[in-house]
């Protein structure tokens, strides 16, 4: 077995074993793997294995990687995690399945025309500047709900869900916590939260999508 696949399955079997002792309420969550940095090689193993989805910061590298992959195995779900610049729009609505870092009205109106132009609706998450860090995008919590529902009314977005990046070098819960109730207030299916470092905590909260990296394929392979 593969050492990628045999990190996955512990951290299925670690989540599962979790949720166990959660309330009854909980779900399991979907694993993104996110293979950025990482070449085909590394993430075959686990398409060969099963798994469905996979996420990306970049859009050019995602490009370069999973165009002839995505036409190979076209149950796959391509998941933009990182910041999406409004000049790499037109590229990223015709690969990616979901955008979880929509950020701004500025950026939505331009995912709203390109769609149209493509007659492809994908999936968005609203990003939420939850710690309401200067140095960090996002949405934040005062102005949320107005953007969620601008996005609905004004641009015929399908958002499902919310996703945040909490701060770092602080206890994650109470953030968690913060993020779980607006996505109750919303009314919203999904949300994207927790990575490699805090994962377990954020299934106690409903995060639907967990974003996980150096778990599964170990250190990032950053060019020299």
């Amino acid at each position: 077995m593969h050492r990628n696949v045999h990190n996955l399955i512990q951290i299925e079997k670690e989540i599962q074993s979790n949720i166990v002792n959660l309330n009854e309420s909980t779900k399991s969550p979907k694993i993104i793997a996110v293979s950025k940095t990482h070449s085909m090689t590394s993430i075959l193993p686990l398409i060969h294995y099963g798994h469905l989805d996979y996420g990306e910061n970049k859009v050019q590298e995602a490009l370069d990687k999973w165009q002839d992959t995505k036409k190979k195995f076209n149950n796959l779900n391509l998941h933009m995690i990182g910041r999406l610049q409004s000049n790499k729009v037109k590229q990223a609505i015709s690969l990616f399945d979901f955008i979880h870092s929509v950020d701004s009205f500025k950026l939505a109106e331009k995912i709203a025309n390109e769609q149209i132009k493509q007659n492809k609706k994908i999936k968005i998450f609203i990003q939420v500047n939850i710690g309401e860090e200067t140095q960090k995008n996002g949405i934040e919590i005062s102005n949320l709900e107005d953007f969620y529902k601008r996005c609905i009314n004004d641009l015929d977005l399908d958002v499902v869900g919310l996703m945040c990046l909490p701060p770092i070098d602080q206890d994650v819960s109470p953030y968690f916590s913060q993020m779980k109730n607006v996505h109750i207030k919303l009314r919203l299916k999904e949300l994207s939260m927790g990575m490699s470092n805090d994962y377990l905590k954020a299934i106690k909260f409903n995060s639907s999508y967990l974003r996980i990296g150096s778990k599964i394929f170990g250190q990032r392979n950053y060019p020299n």
